[in-house]
């Protein structure tokens, strides 16, 4: 007997498609819904028909796999897949032409190698050529179930793009700074590298760290000094990054600096005490500063320091009050010495949360950002967001609690890698 099926939207159509290929003269077995009815797509009912082999019409098409050998439709996609991976292989080995072949059962010293002739240049370059292509193809096909339409843009990203969109938008990158830089790419990016996956990603980290605007760390001129104010809100890490700060310019730099210390939090003594701990192991000089007018004399009390590093209070970003204060101290500078006001933000927040954070505290006219916490978040694409609106450079990155050890000067490759494949210790 013959085993044979039919499917249709129901199981009249398979069945009336069943007595046009064969006739009246098999027999129905089963009927089954083997896809469901959803918005985007119509039901399929399969019939399963039974026929003596001999009552077959003379003109019917005998190809095609018996029921018993057939395979669900997933079962052989992985098929495929998997014919593509044993083909992926098989070209690697062709490629592998230069390794001596020796006889099996005889002593080597005895024999003569059997060497394969070298392929010709041309040969070798089109066997990559198909490895790439082959590699980029099974990439299509896992991105092939993911198809998105940007907001602003007027059709589907490229199958080539998917792979580099979609880590970016996983990342926590704002979705309309995505939109742009995706418009520059298509509009900008020569149309022969947007046929590789790999020359896409390559481009498109060369775009994103020319966009992120970096401080490169400067040390002070002779005669003059700096002064550093960290500011932002409660728990984000200033103290220990003060503390980082005042180890690096004190003793992993060329030239061992002098430095002074200035504590405007006198609201959380835990604080003050734990940074006149840092001061007494590493020797500086500490003030506190109760009320603005003080400020100008605590600056004047550590002329001779090369490096001021200023921890204050910790507050939320909505205390305006707060934020008021540290303003008004920044106003009674009388000094010569110019205050760098670095906003410390931690990296594990989402980027409506960086970017409320920044607007308030812009009034104390912050003129670079820090990142913390970089450890303990998986998502870097909302740091990128903030510098490329903001367009205020990134100083310094802390990537754990050790003092000094985990201040990291702020490097492009380091977040753009971070934002891509995710953090990596070894590369901080």
């Amino acid at each position: 007997m013959k085993i044979l099926t039919f499917t249709g939207k129901t199981p009249s159509e398979a069945l009336k498609k069943a007595k046009l290929e064969i006739g009246d003269d098999g027999m129905l077995i089963e009927t089954k819904q083997i896809q469901k009815k959803t918005l985007n797509r119509e039901a399929v009912y399969e019939i399963v028909i039974g026929i003596d082999e001999e009552k077959l019409p003379k003109n019917y098409k005998r190809f095609g796999k018996p029921l018993q050998d057939q395979k669900p439709i997933m079962q052989e996609s992985e098929d495929i897949l998997f014919d593509i991976s044993n083909a992926a292989k098989q070209i690697s080995q062709i490629a592998d032409v230069t390794e001596p072949r020796f006889e099996y059962g005889l002593p080597r010293a005895t024999q003569t190698p059997i060497v394969t002739p070298l392929l010709e240049p041309k040969e070798l370059k089109e066997i990559k050529n198909e490895i790439t292509k082959l590699g980029d193809k099974v990439k299509l096909i896992q991105n092939m179930f993911w198809n998105e339409k940007a907001p602003d843009l007027d059709t589907a990203i490229p199958p080539e793009f998917a792979e580099i969109y979609r880590l970016a938008a996983q990342s926590g990158m704002d979705r309309a700074h995505l939109d742009d830089i995706m418009q520059m790419t298509l509009a900008h990016m020569p149309s022969k590298m947007k046929e590789n996956s790999s020359t896409v990603k390559r481009y498109f980290q060369t775009l994103l760290r020319k966009m992120i605007p970096i401080r490169i760390e400067s040390t002070p001129s002779l005669g003059n000094k700096k002064v550093i104010m960290l500011v932002g809100p409660t728990g984000v890490g200033k103290t220990t990054s003060i503390a980082k700060l005042a180890a690096r310019y004190s003793f992993l730099m060329q030239k061992k600096y002098k430095v002074g210390l200035v504590v405007l939090d006198t609201y959380r003594i835990g604080a003050v005490e734990q940074l006149m701990q840092y001061a007494r192991m590493m020797k500086l000089g500490i003030e506190t500063v109760v009320d603005p007018p003080e400020f100008a004399t605590a600056l004047e009390s550590l002329r001779h320091c090369d490096y001021i590093l200023i921890d204050t209070m910790g507050s939320s970003p909505y205390d305006k009050g707060k934020i008021e204060k540290i303003y008004e101290c920044l106003d009674a500078n009388s000094t010569e010495y110019k205050v760098d006001v670095v906003l410390v933000m931690p990296s594990s927040i989402k980027y409506e949360d960086l970017l409320a954070t920044y607007e308030n505290f812009s009034s104390l006219n912050i003129d670079t950002m820090m990142f913390t916490k970089l450890d303990e978040t998986r998502g870097f694409g909302n740091i990128f967001s903030l510098a490329y609106e903001t367009k205020k450079p990134i100083s310094y990155f802390s990537v754990g609690q050790e003092v000094p050890e985990d201040l990291v000067c702020a490097n492009s490759d380091f977040l753009v890698d971070c934002l891509l494949n995710g953090f990596n210790r070894s590369k901080a």
